[in-house]
């Protein structure tokens, strides 16, 4: 594949089809679209085609990756880059080349800023924040200072780049102080932008003036500071606008502002009105509101410190260079003198706007004055003087005007601070060329002349460092060097040089100096006369050749403007700032307003006030230009330089299209293709050894491989495959190749690749084919033999058959024989009997004539008959009969008459028939006649039956109505369900989103805890830096740092706030003053009002949340009456409420049952059934609620029959007390009162002593009570965990019991270390009273009854002791060391063997003491110190997650016992008797467990925070890196180098990232931490390893690959075994996974056809549009043998996802935090059951 020359896209491809020989004078090519094309060589020998890379290498993101560097393949690279993938960044070695893609693309967000912080330059894939933060990481570990060099032409982006590098910098570097220096440099964008940016016919915010922005860093690399200088500012576009141009957006600006009432009196109108805005003719641009980017300005001049005074003078200042471009001048004799009216009305707006003399403006707008040595002359001007000096004065005042306000922007970013180092970022314009180029494209080209010079001797310096650092031999490259070109133009007597000379003559022109010019330069290579002019010169710039016209060049070149006019302009009114603007500045570089003094780098603008006085003295623009160049020079030289090179891809602003004409133009002049060409002179291609030899390990054969040294094989295999030792050299570290050497690689890899791809084919082929024919054999044999023996078995069949149809046939043949045969002996037979029986009769008949006839029968005449038939056939018989035919008349008359007797019988025999038929008929006539009468009745019971069916028939009807009017009603009913449904669906969606809004809420007060945490911890280093401050000797501190310090302090503790005065805020008031903390107390009273102010919030949307359910329960057709709040009234009313609830439940029952039925009857459709459902559960709910405030009215109920037996009590005893007053006056004596009451004093002595008996008696009985409860307890737990053993498995058992008995041990063990305890405070009590008894004994004044009585007091303390109540007494003075042993020096290793919480128990219980002796100021005092002691230790290990951990879990365990025993019934629910014993009685610390509420969010966030940043450096390498599966190489691919001289890094796999997080969970798991935090906290951090990891993976390209697909889904199955290990699946933390499941899914899953494209739609559902779309466009093949995305399978998967309503967002916020809950979780400990161990060294509490 080559590349050959083409006319419209500058490159083509083409395909060599016939090999080519030495001599030939034509290749023979095929194109792309399958046409031949011969390509002619002509001379023979001359260079051949480009070669063009192999497919593999395309699309990388480094150029100088490719194998074969030259034009085309960079054309190529950068255009698949740009059109198919949308990347609109690629490396060029140092090079960053933007292509402006004319579209906004979502990657340059907060989220994509903080993806890049910290990376290396080649890790992700090329951005801007690359280039940004390795100039960041450089300054930091070199600590040497960087610029940033963008350039291009208008319209590349040159702005925009520049903009985002800085944004990027004030998001990194944030200012540490409060003054927000990051903001100002922000803000000065607008400002320069509005001043400085005007539409062009290329750009529609194109920067007419080049800029260099040095951001100043401290030594922690925070930003301090900034200063800005320009270039170059092109003057001319106030005066002049091209067409389809427009003047600086400032004067539209102002113009579209122009109604508002503090414009009325710059006489202001629209911009079509000036003349100064109205010579391009297109007054907008699309997409820019003019008006809001003016309050955009106005708003930075604020925020950067310019008073309102100084805007408005600016301001004026602009409308006064508009009237003056409206200014009328009138002509006379034939132009030669002109005059402007007195009455022109913007010459009197001009005037009053600068505060100038109306008629010493007008008068030395036309005339000027001439001074010689002998007097001096007043002389008018031609038309064309006066427009060409109101022109000159009109762009001075511009400039001095810009000049001011970059003064004041460098003032505002100025800081006193010293700055250690800063990072500059250039913008400046590319090289141009136009049609008509003058002297600013003159000046441009000659700045991208010195530009280009520094960036070939840097790239080269790069070249050779790396040579020298690889310990390589090299050779001296040579490569372009334009320092002709150079001298050309600044060289003694150069272009510059002799334009200054010629301007310096009196009558010099611009014909004059091109003369010079050519007698001058002829002879310079780098200088060309142009055949067809006089007055115009070409210049051979490294780009291209340009030429100049010199017309003008003398004009801009001396910038004149009038002295005259500049006095006038000295002299104005307006105060402050006009003046100002045109005074001399003696200690500026002198210079014109074409460009900028730099008399230093980082504090001045590069261009000084004007100076007018003794102008031919003043330095030319092009002299000023040359020197601020060189300064400009001297800084870059001075820093390390990282390059952007901006690329316009068209002309006509089209997003992603790219022309390949323009962008080769722009590549040439750019210095990309320079070096391209540097890099291929010399080793472009490198490789580590471990890279190399992961990728060409293929290449190897299996006794090289044996070896252990990399290097070595490496070696081995280049020596053999390249046999040219100058095609490659060995580094220390990498391999170095010339240019083409990589591809020639890849060809052998790939061929050796296609080589064992076709022995695996073949085998895989041959083998499938053995086996399809072994698979084929079988089944033709067993074909085969099921074919045989079915063959066998149809012709046994066959023959069986066969041999049974012969014997059928036998048989049936027989059969049917047979029957013939009988049927023929049968007749045979019966013929033969008749015959013999007519023979037989015969004779008889000749015997016995008489009886024969007689004896006949009417049958037996047809017999006869049929026999006469028979024997008439025969012939003899008729001679027979004829014979004796006589005979037989005379019988046959004897017959005759026999037959009429006969009849005569038969007669007789009819008429008795007939009249019995008579009779019978009769009888059927009666039959008849009866049947007919019940006919007749039968129809009437027709009739009735048919009456019977019409009504059945009218209910079927009426039946049929019913049914109608019932299935209306069941529509409606289920329209009604439907709308009940809907509103229960409507509800709960509100109530979802007033939980997520309550989420929210609960998010952003947690957010607000954390900025107050922030504040608090600033507070405390800032008071902290004020006590060293004071310490420090031979120093005072001053008013004025005074002032400044309590300006910076932050706000001190809330928890200060709320519990009183603690010893910071002592302190505090010691140090600062009784101010000082007032004004604090002020902010902490603020502070607390916000908090409650939240916690209302919070309340009041908590209560409208109930509001919705209760509406949500009174809408299901049942209406609930309120009955939860207090009740008042009378005992009837409560009935009367009871009741109502009780008929209010049978009716919903009621209720339930029909609609049930009526569902069942009419067979709903399911979404009724749904609705009916959720209408039941609705019910269900508000019956539940009936239940809680029945519960809530008994309880109510008995509160007040308390309250009324209180006060019944209350006035009996007011009763006792006046009657006992009254016994005094009984009687006179009052003896009888006095016996009286002393008999009454005896009773009650007597009675009090019965009550002391039974009392005591009454508590042993229930002291043994409770024993003996405590025992059936003890034996009930004892059972129920003996048979929860039973159930369990052996191990589980063994385990069990092991627990059981290292628990009982341990219990054990703490009774026996109390015991010793209190046995070595007895004998140390003994000992004590041993030696007082001694002395006492010696003395005799010991009494026996004394030491026994100290026996029995002996005895009373140690049952005291024994008798604990669970709280413990301390003794003011000792709360600092009880806070210091039990927080401050604690170590969580001390507690780590005892009941898990036990600081958090231990306080509780000294709380409750105090609350026990009603004692407020200390339980605030004790609270208090632990707060603040609980802070300090949190700061003071900010790092140490086990001792976070720890005070997280006892802070909520602290918490949990002020709510446990709060008295408060809604947490006693699981309290034992025991337990509700150890409430407190006096004191509500509700405020307290808000402030514990707040500190516990506070450790909750330092433990992610914690967490976080251990896990955050292992995510990438373990998750996206780590070849957890062996066999998947995850190969970087070619292209893919580091440029950060950063080496070493560490990389972790996945089982250490798992092993620290089974470390995380140990701890806090031994620590008693509750279940619910754990979960959110792995959720959280889950959340974290999804984020980092899909971030990375959606900026880098090296990881978009089928097998980082496997791998990366391997490692997240491996994270959630473990959170299945765990018990971790109900924490939400597996599904924060999900889209980095799907992103593996993606990348496994087939990329063709529109239905993968359906498919991928329809899995990555976690997945934005943007990320599927940019996974797809990083997609890149490991190896030739996988297939591109295509654009058109993008284009279809954006085309299924357009109905998405995904968030612009292409990055996940990683730093997003999930808001915490601490949900209740009471103890099942006592406290009396708690054993304090004596490592605490808490002595001085006793137990109570």
């Amino acid at each position: 594949m080559v590349w050959i020359p083409d006319p419209d896209e500058v490159w083509r491809s083409a395909e060599i089809i016939k090999d080519y020989k030495e001599g030939d004078k034509s290749l023979q090519l095929k194109l792309e679209d399958e046409t031949l094309y011969e390509y002619p060589i002509d001379p023979p020998g001359s260079e051949l085609p480009f070669l063009r890379n192999p497919d593999i290498l395309v699309g990388q993101n480094d150029l100088t990756g490719l194998s074969y560097l030259h034009e085309p393949a960079v054309l190529h690279n950068l255009k698949v880059r740009f059109l198919e993938s949308n990347h609109i960044y690629t490396y060029c070695g140092i090079v960053l080349v933007a292509i402006n893609p004319f579209e906004q693309l979502p990657i340059y967000g907060q989220d994509v800023i903080y993806a890049y912080s910290g990376q290396n330059m080649g890790d992700m894939d090329p951005h801007i924040f690359a280039v940004a933060e390795e100039a960041y990481r450089q300054m930091a570990r070199d600590e040497k200072n960087q610029s940033i060099i963008v350039s291009g032409e208008s319209g590349a982006g040159k702005t925009v780049s520049a903009k985002y590098a800085m944004r990027f910098f004030a998001t990194v570097g944030g200012s540490a102080s409060e003054t927000n220096i990051e903001a100002k440099v922000l803000a000065s964008s607008p400002i320069m932008e509005a001043f400085g940016n005007a539409k062009t016919t290329r750009n529609d915010n194109s920067s007419r003036f080049g800029k260099y922005i040095q951001i100043g860093f401290d030594k922690r690399y925070h930003i301090i500071g900034a200063n800005m200088r320009t270039y170059l500012l092109e003057k001319s576009r106030v005066v002049f606008q091209a067409e389809d141009e427009r003047n600086y957006h400032i004067f539209y600006q102002l113009c579209a502002s122009s109604s508002l009432p503090e414009f009325k009196d710059l006489g202001l109108t629209c911009a079509e009105d000036f003349f100064y805005t109205s010579q391009g003719g297109d007054m907008s641009i699309d997409g820019v509101d003019d008006a809001d980017d003016f309050e955009k300005t106005r708003h930075a001049f604020t925020l950067l410190g310019v008073k309102e005074s100084h805007q408005m003078t600016i301001f004026r200042i602009i409308a006064a260079i508009l009237h003056l471009g409206n200014l009328k001048i009138q002509g006379e004799r034939d132009g030669e003198v002109c005059s402007v009216s007195s009455e022109d009305e913007h010459l009197s707006s001009f005037c009053s706007l600068l505060g100038v003399e109306h008629s010493q403006m007008q008068h030395w707008l036309c005339h000027r004055k001439l001074v010689t040595t002998a007097e001096t002359y007043v002389k008018s001007m031609s038309l064309h003087q006066v427009v060409n000096a109101r022109n000159a004065l009109a762009k001075l005042i511009y400039a001095q005007l810009f000049n001011w306000i970059v003064q004041h922007v460098n003032q505002a970013l100025h800081t006193t601070v010293k700055q250690h180092s800063f990072i500059g970022v250039l913008d400046i314009y590319g090289f141009e060329t136009f049609e008509v180029n003058s002297f600013e494209q003159f000046c441009i080209n000659y700045a991208n002349e010195k530009l280009q010079q520094q960036f070939n001797s840097h790239v080269f310096k790069l070249e050779q460092e790396e040579y020298m650092k690889e310990e390589i031999p090299w050779t001296l490259i040579d490569f372009y060097d334009n320092q002709p070109c150079i001298d050309l133009i600044e060289a003694k007597l150069g272009i510059l040089d002799l334009l200054d000379e010629e301007c310096k003559m009196p009558k010099g022109t611009d014909q004059n100096w091109a003369q010079k010019l050519y007698d001058r330069h002829s002879a310079s290579q780098h200088f060309q006369k142009p055949r067809m002019s006089n007055t115009s010169f070409i210049v051979l710039h490294f780009a291209d050749k340009v030429e100049y016209q010199s017309e003008g060049f003398l004009e801009k070149n001396r910038d004149t403007v009038y002295e005259e006019q500049i006095n006038i302009l000295k002299a104005s009114q307006v105060k402050g700032m006009v003046a100002d603007l045109f005074q001399e500045d003696k200690d500026a570089v002198p210079a014109t307003p074409g460009a900028k003094r730099t008399p230093r780098i980082n504090v001045r603008s590069a261009k000084p006030a004007f100076k007018a006085a003794n102008k031919e003295h003043r330095k030319t623009v092009g002299h000023q230009f040359r020197n601020s160049l060189q300064l400009l020079m001297e800084t870059l030289n001075a820093t390390s330089p990282h390059y952007v090179r901006c690329i316009k891809p068209n002309d006509e602003k089209i997003p992603f299209k790219f022309d390949p004409k323009r962008a080769v133009q722009q590549l040439r002049a750019c210095g990309v293709l320079e070096t391209i060409r540097i890099s291929a002179a010399g080793f472009p291609s490198r490789w580590s050894y471990p890279d190399f030899f992961n990728r060409y390990s293929v290449l190897m054969n299996k006794r090289d491989l044996s070896k252990s040294d990399t290097k070595q094989i490496c070696q081995t295999l280049l020596k053999d495959l390249i046999k040219d030792p100058d095609k490659f050299q060995f580094g220390r570290t990498k391999i170095f190749f010339r240019a083409g050497q990589v591809a020639y690689l890849e060809k052998l890899r790939a061929d050796k690749f296609r080589a064992a791809t076709i022995m695996i084919q073949k085998t895989v082929r041959g083998w499938l084919q053995r086996a399809r024919y072994q698979r084929l054999r079988r089944a033709t044999l067993a074909l085969q033999r099921h074919t045989r023996g079915h063959l066998a078995r149809r012709l046994f069949q066959h023959l069986r058959r066969t041999r049974a149809a012969i014997i059928l046939q036998k048989q049936y043949r027989m059969l049917r024989m047979r029957r013939a045969f009988l049927r023929v002996r049968s007749a045979t037979l019966t013929i033969q009997a008749f015959a013999r029986g007519m023979f037989v009769r015969r004779i008889y008949r000749q015997v016995h004539p008489q009886e024969g006839l007689c004896m006949q029968k009417e049958p037996l005449c047809l017999l006869l008959r049929c026999a006469l038939r028979i024997e008439a056939r025969s012939a003899q018989h008729l001679k027979k009969l004829n014979i004796g035919m006589e005979n037989k008349v005379v019988q046959l008359q004897r017959k005759v008459d026999e037959q009429n007797k006969e009849n005569k019988l038969l007669n007789e025999q009819l008429s008795m028939l007939t009249s019995a038929h008579s009779s019978e008929v009769e009888k059927l006539k009666k039959e008849l006649q009866q049947y007919q009468q019940t006919q007749q009745g039968d129809g009437k019971q027709l009739l009735s039956l048919q009456e019977e069916m019409e009504q059945l028939r009218m209910e079927l009807e009426r039946a049929h109505s019913e049914r109608e009017v019932l299935e209306d009603s069941h529509g409606k009913e289920r329209d009604l369900l439907r709308k009940v449904h809907e509103f229960a669906r409507n509800t709960v969606e509100e109530n979802m989103q007033m939980k997520k809004e309550l989420e929210e809420e609960r998010s952003r007060y947690q957010n607000l805890v954390k900025e107050y945490a922030s504040l608090e911890q600033r507070y405390d280093n800032l008071r902290d830096e004020i006590t060293i401050f004071k310490q420090t000797p031979g120093h005072r501190r001053n008013p004025s740092n005074q002032s400044s310090l309590e300006s910076d302090s932050n706000n001190p503790s809330i928890c200060t706030s709320e519990i009183g005065d603690t010893e910071d805020v002592i302190q505090q008031v010691e140090e600062i003053g009784m101010e000082k903390a007032a004004m604090d107390m002020t902010l902490f009273l603020k502070l607390q009002k916000r908090v409650r102010e939240l916690e209302l919030e919070r309340k009041k949307l908590q209560a409208q949340l109930e509001k919705k359910e209760q509406e949500t329960q009174a809408d299901n057709e049942a209406e609930i009456p309120e009955i939860g709040g207090v009740v008042k009234g009378s005992p009837g009313k409560r009935q009367e409420l009871e009741s109502e609830n009780k008929k209010l439940k049978n009716d919903l029952n009621e209720l339930r049952k029909a609609i049930a039925d009526h569902a069942t009857q009419n067979n709903s459709s399911n979404d009724v059934q749904d609705g009916y459902n959720l209408l039941l559960n609705q019910l269900k709910l508000a019956n539940e609620e009936l239940e809680v405030r029945k519960e809530e009215v008994l309880i109510l109920r008995s509160q007040i029959m308390k309250a009324a037996q209180q006060k019944e009590t209350g006035k009996n005893m007011v009763k006792e007390r006046i009657m006992t007053e009254d016994w005094g006056y009984l009687n006179e004596d009052g003896e009888l009162g006095l016996a009286y009451q002393g008999l009454k004093q005896v009773a009650r002595l007597l009675e009090a002593q019965l009550q002391d008996q039974r009392r005591e008696h009454e508590e042993e009985m229930e002291a043994l009570k409770n024993q003996v409860d405590l025992m059936q307890e003890e034996l009930e737990k004892q059972q129920q965990a003996f048979l929860q053993t039973l159930q369990l498995s052996p191990e589980v058992q063994v385990e069990f019991g092991l627990q059981q008995e290292i628990t009982r041990l341990t219990n054990e063990n703490l009774d026996l270390k109390e015991l010793l305890e209190k046995l070595e405070k007895n004998e140390k009590k003994l000992k004590k009273q041993l030696k007082i008894y001694m002395k006492k004994v010696q003395d005799f004044e010991v009494p026996v009854e004394r030491r026994s009585h100290e026996r029995s007091m002996q005895v009373a303390v140690q049952r005291k002791e024994k008798d604990f109540q669970g709280m413990l007494e301390y003794y003011k003075e000792d709360e600092p060391l009880l806070i210091r042993n039990l927080i401050t020096d604690l170590k969580p290793q001390a507690v780590s063997a005892t009941v898990p919480c036990l600081p958090a128990y231990i306080l509780y219980m000294c709380i409750r003491h105090a609350d026990y002796i009603n004692d407020d100021q200390k339980v605030h005092s004790l609270l208090t110190s632990t707060i603040n002691g609980v802070k300090k230790v949190l700061k003071k290990h900010q790092d140490d997650f086990e001792m976070t951990s720890f005070w997280l879990a006892n802070t909520c365990r602290l918490l949990h016992c002020l709510k446990q025993y709060s008295g408060e019934e809604c947490f006693m629910t699981q309290n034992t008797a025991k337990q509700n014993e150890h409430c407190l009685k006096n004191f509500d610390l509700t405020e307290y467990r808000q402030v514990l509420g707040h500190l516990s969010i506070q450790i909750y966030q330092q433990l992610i925070n914690i967490a976080e940043g251990i896990l955050q450096p292992m995510i990438v390498s373990a998750v996206l890196e780590n070849e957890s599966i062996q066999g998947l190489s995850i190969v970087k691919l070619v292209g893919y180098r580091k440029y950060s001289s950063n080496a070493g890094d560490s990389s972790y796999s996945l089982d250490e990232m798992i092993r620290q997080l089974n470390t995380f969970h140990s701890i806090m798991c031994d620590q008693g931490l509750d279940p619910e935090i754990i979960q959110q906290v792995f959720k959280q951090l889950f959340y974290m390893i999804n984020a980092i990891a899909l971030n990375n993976l959606l900026l880098r390209k090296d990881v978009c690959s089928w097998s980082t697909g496997m791998q990366l889904r391997f490692n997240i199955s491996q994270l959630e075994e473990w959170l299945h290990g765990k018990n971790l699946q109900q924490s939400g933390a597996a599904q924060t996974l999900e889209p980095l499941i799907q992103a593996a899914q993606l990348l496994q899953l087939k990329k063709k056809t529109s239905e993968d494209a359906e498919a991928i739609c329809s899995l990555c559902t976690s997945l934005t549009t943007q990320q599927i779309v940019k996974i797809l466009n990083l997609y890149t093949p490991v190896n030739e043998f996988e297939e591109r995305v295509t654009v058109a399978f993008i284009r279809n998967i954006q085309v299924n996802l357009k109905e998405r309503n995904d968030p612009p967002q292409l990055l996940l916020d990683f730093k997003h935090m999930f808001p915490v809950l601490f949900p209740f979780n009471p103890s099942a400990i006592t406290m009396d059951s708690i054993h304090l161990p004596a490592s605490l060294n808490l002595d001085f509490l006793n137990k109570v």
